[in-house]
């Protein structure tokens, strides 16, 4: 599903060039999931930044579904981020003056979705949020927001779903409802789940852990495929420390 070749990426500061991210091979197989963690400034967020196509690495390939997307201009870029990938932030990134119905059916207009009202219902409903379509975020809770976003990263049905600190601003029950509505639709829809997180409790649940330190891969961690994920009690706590 997404396969990266010797992906790096490097900044100038002070006049001086700043290697953020080292050059690394990844490959993610789809319908996995994979935790990025590491201190802040390990490079986790970069990584995923690139994995969305948000920026360009110095260095390398990224190849997400069969489409080298280091090669693609921005409106071929736009084009597949619209059909292959949904986005989860920690900050919601909702539009304030719309509601939350609207929020979520926004972007299946823009797709020329065949039935964007049905759809964007069906994904609130799901969410559990089905009585709450039509108020605006500034009437919901944080972690009523963060469902909205996760409906709307959903809407067109994205085999790749990423995830940047999702439950950062949530309270525990919140953000423990936000990692279960993630995780079940990797399981259900097969989804690749791509999540940058400072959890470990949040981590351990992913297939696959990788511990970014100052840009480079330290640790790498790895569950088979069907072996349930053991859950460390520390919440909260760096991978590495």
């Amino acid at each position: 599903m997404i396969h990266l070749h010797g992906i790096s990426k490097t900044v100038s500061s002070g006049g001086r060039p700043l290697t953020i991210l080292h050059p690394l091979e990844l490959h993610i197989p789809r319908g996995r999931s994979i935790a990025i963690v590491g201190p802040s400034g390990s490079g986790k967020s970069t990584l995923l930044g690139l994995i969305a196509g948000l920026d360009a690495p110095t260095t390398g390939r990224i190849v997400i579904d069969g489409d080298d997307i280091t090669a693609l201009g921005e409106d071929a870029l736009a084009r597949l981020r619209g059909r292959k990938i949904g986005f989860v932030f920690q900050s919601f990134h909702l539009v304030s003056s719309l509601t939350a119905f609207e929020n979520v059916l926004v972007p299946l207009e823009l797709a020329g979705h065949a039935d964007p009202e049905t759809r964007a219902a069906t994904l609130l409903q799901m969410v559990g949020l089905d009585e709450r379509g039509h108020h605006y975020p500034s009437q919901l809770s944080g972690g009523e927001q963060q469902r909205v976003a996760v409906a709307r990263a959903l809407a067109n049905d994205p085999p790749l779903l990423l995830a940047d600190e999702p439950t950062g601003n949530l309270d525990t029950a919140n953000g423990r409802a936000i990692v279960d509505l993630l995780f079940g639709v990797n399981r259900a829809a097969s989804t690749t789940l791509v999540l940058v997180t400072h959890d470990r409790e949040l981590a351990a649940l992913a297939d696959i852990q990788i511990a970014l330190r100052d840009g480079r891969v330290v640790e790498r961690q790895e569950r088979h495929a069907g072996v349930a994920p053991v859950v460390p009690p520390a919440v909260g706590t760096l991978l590495v420390h």
